[in-house]
């Protein structure tokens, strides 16, 4: 049975997604890979990536928040762990 823990889960504002996101490691050993899964309403998209690819999508997220922020000392709100 693979290895999965819970890293962050967000619900998004404006219709309603939850994203939550996962560290997934196979029983096997290897690489350990970010599983990202979106639930919209009943239906889920699951998908896992490698870590250079999330740190590219991570850094690429990051470059598009901070051109949408008012200023670089707004907080982020805090995410919905509770699920």
């Amino acid at each position: 049975m693979p290895t999965i823990t819970t890293l962050d889960t967000l619900v998004i504002p404006l219709g309603g997604q939850v994203i939550e996101l996962q560290q997934f490691e196979h029983d096997s050993g290897g690489m350990s890979l970010l599983r990202t899964r979106i639930r919209e309403k009943s239906r889920f998209t699951v998908f896992e990536i490698d870590p250079q690819s999330a740190r590219r999508w991570g850094e690429t997220l990051l470059r598009w928040a901070k051109t949408q922020l008012p200023s670089d000392d707004e907080q982020f709100p805090e995410s919905d762990t509770s699920s």
